[in-house]
């Protein structure tokens, strides 16, 4: 707009402005509005689905408390449903596979915890998924595939569980110096990040070897 203009002809430019544009003014506003709306229901939603999944969260614990098995598998099952991609489905199926392990259904925990360690974008999550993937296979007779499922990956800080399950596989498999090494592999490891000495029951292995 022309800086001379007088008061008049400036009033005159607004309105014919306006008359021109005004549709389009109005139609920005609208769809303002409703990104705000939308953004705002979203935001709604996402709270209420947090809410419900934290509810059937705490539903579980207090089963899982009371060992009441088929209500935690119950509700593993209806979080991994119904909140996939959530905190709680991962750690209600991690409970849901304690208890089965516990139960002796090692199959049906070995299934869930695979899941998890396929899905999960927690990398730390991953490892630990893979150290109780690899007990249940030790469980199972399976030392060659527990020994395959702890080298596939770098264990970075979990350097040290890792070689105290590679040694209980390795000792399963009848290979007790090979066990023993792992076994001091992971005293010296976890007593480096934990500053003092390694586990009571990491120390016993390592005693019942070394007399044997």
């Amino acid at each position: 707009m022309d800086e001379y203009m007088n008061e008049q002809e400036q009033w005159e430019y607004v309105r014919n402005w306006v008359r021109q544009n005004g549709l389009w003014l109005i139609a920005g506003v609208a769809l303002a509005g409703l990104g705000l709306w939308g953004w705002r229901s979203w935001q709604a939603h996402q709270e209420s689905m947090y809410m419900e999944a934290n509810a059937q969260y705490q539903q579980m614990l207090a089963a899982f408390g009371k060992n009441d098995m088929p209500t935690v598998i119950k509700l593993a099952d209806q979080l991994v449903k119904d909140h996939p991609r959530t905190g709680y489905a991962e750690q209600a199926q991690l409970a849901a596979a304690r208890m089965q392990v516990e139960n002796n259904q090692l199959p049906g925990a070995l299934d869930r915890l695979q899941k998890v360690e396929t899905s999960t974008p927690d990398q730390e999550l991953k490892l630990v998924v893979r150290l109780r993937i690899a007990r249940i296979q030790i469980e199972q007779n399976r030392a060659d595939d527990a020994l395959a499922t702890l080298s596939a990956v770098d264990p970075g800080a979990f350097a040290g569980r890792f070689a105290e399950v590679r040694g209980d596989a390795l000792r399963a498999k009848g290979d007790r110096a090979g066990a023993l090494k792992a076994y001091r592999e992971a005293q010296s490891s976890q007593a480096a990040q934990a500053g003092n000495s390694a586990g009571d029951l990491l120390a016993l292995k390592i005693n019942e070897l070394s007399r044997s």
